[in-house]
């Protein structure tokens, strides 16, 4: 009698405390509830575009971009809690029906230098120190939207001259001041102009005085590399082209979600994501530059004297290749960087939902540490820094579009601008401008 009654003791106690799929409340384990750091904050909802860049300027305005095809517009501003509008102007930006061409059957993007074809990245400077330049929001130009033909199979034309472009617009008058172009020997038809950082100080060597612009190349077709572009006489050239630094991870397979992730593209057999070096920021003293390619786990660095140094050093190239340093895995691939004044190199992390954040002074410890971690980080792919200490970042879903997905779109809206504050008072880089 007290055999059974125990056991039916026991068995009750089981049935009580049973914890069945996502309900957790009564379990007595460690249970990962997807965050630590920073709280987060949500600033914007995306209805319409899905984002891709961000850059927050001083006044407190959010700029957005957003890769074409068939989107209206490719730069944006944000201009209330659900909404944004083309910036400067709709004029400037190219009509669906003129973004690309074909040349005896080959698709290449649009040539047009003085419209915006598809923007991928932005960044934005403060006035100048040492340069007349106002405030002032730079603008990647890739020239290389994204068609589908009648299938509705995505592909992406080649780069012609003129449609790969840096823009400065003039944050005080909204108008375009500057375009730089590069030929077809530094951006090749094949490359994809990703991100970009400056230094404007007049010190720098290689360069004319007026400042230098580090543009990356991530090249799904296999030359990605670094673009550095005088911005006093608009001389552009290459550096570490094919390092294995800058080269994706082969055969990489991330997991997004907890689901392992393949690039499945219609029209195409199943493959893994192509996409080389993606992130890239400088040091607080402008003599680094730390950077990695999408799909691998592993940060890297190399001086910036050897990214500017020009070929009229014939080991130039080798130098370049010899100086890159390994600062080993990080727990995840990058998507893409920033900076604080503190020297904090922020790593945005897709595959863990967070940002991770790699000490780049003298009190560094060489690790990885983890940020800021949420389940509402899916898929950050571009963050800026405000004057206000806040690094704010584009949620947009990315695994889940279409054009990943064999043509099936399983994103929800809203995107999203989250935003979370910088430890120890961080804030915007300003020693390089």
């Amino acid at each position: 009698m007290l055999l059974q009654s125990l056991v039916a003791l026991a068995f009750a106690t089981l049935t009580t405390a049973q914890v069945t799929y996502q309900n957790f409340s009564g379990t007595r384990l460690r249970v990962d509830n997807g965050t630590y750091g920073p709280e987060i904050e949500e600033v914007h909802y995306y209805y319409d575009q899905w984002p891709i860049g961000i850059a927050v300027a001083s006044d407190g305005r959010i700029f957005t971009t957003y890769t074409r095809g068939s989107y209206r517009y490719t730069l944006g501003v944000v201009v209330n809690e659900t909404a944004e509008e083309p910036y400067p102007s709709l004029a400037l930006n190219l009509p669906v029906n003129e973004l690309n061409t074909t040349w005896h059957g080959i698709a290449f993007g649009s040539d047009n230098a003085n419209a915006f074809i598809s923007v991928q990245a932005l960044y934005i400077t403060p006035p100048s120190n040492y340069t007349s330049r106002p405030e002032t929001l730079w603008v990647l130009d890739t020239g290389r939207p994204t068609v589908h033909n009648a299938q509705g199979d995505p592909s992406m034309p080649y780069a012609q001259p003129g449609g790969p472009k840096l823009m400065a617009i003039s944050l005080a008058n909204n108008t375009i001041y500057e375009t730089f172009t590069f030929p077809s020997t530094v951006h090749y038809p094949s490359s994809y102009l990703n991100d970009l950082r400056f230094d404007l100080r007049p010190h720098l060597s290689g360069t004319s005085g007026k400042g230098i612009a580090y543009l990356v190349d991530s090249s799904n077709e296999g030359r990605p590399g670094f673009i550095m572009l005088d911005l006093g006489t608009g001389e552009s050239w290459r550096r570490l082209t094919q390092d294995i630094s800058v080269l994706r991870g082969q055969q990489d397979v991330p997991s997004y979600q907890g689901r392992p992730f393949y690039f499945r593209q219609s029209g195409q057999p199943v493959n893994w994501q192509q996409e080389g070096l993606d992130g890239l920021q400088l040091t607080t003293d402008g003599e680094r530059a730390f950077y990695s390619p999408l799909s691998t786990n592993v940060l890297y660095s190399i001086p910036t004297a050897n990214l500017r140094e020009r070929d009229t050093n014939p080991t130039a190239e080798l130098d370049a290749h010899s100086n890159v340093s390994s600062h080993g895995q990080r727990g995840g691939n990058a998507n893409g960087f920033e900076g604080d004044s503190n020297g904090l190199i922020y790593q945005l992390i897709p595959e863990q939902n967070a940002i991770y954040a790699f000490d780049s002074s003298k009190r560094g410890n060489g690790q990885t540490q983890g940020f800021v971690r949420d389940p509402r980080i899916i898929w950050p792919d571009g963050a800026s820094i405000g004057a206000d200490g806040f690094v704010y970042m584009n949620i947009n879903q990315l695994p889940f579009q279409p054009d990943w997905n064999f043509g099936v779109d399983t994103r929800t809206h809203p995107g999203a601008i989250l935003r979370a504050k910088l430890p120890n008072g961080g804030t915007k880089v300003s020693t390089l401008y």
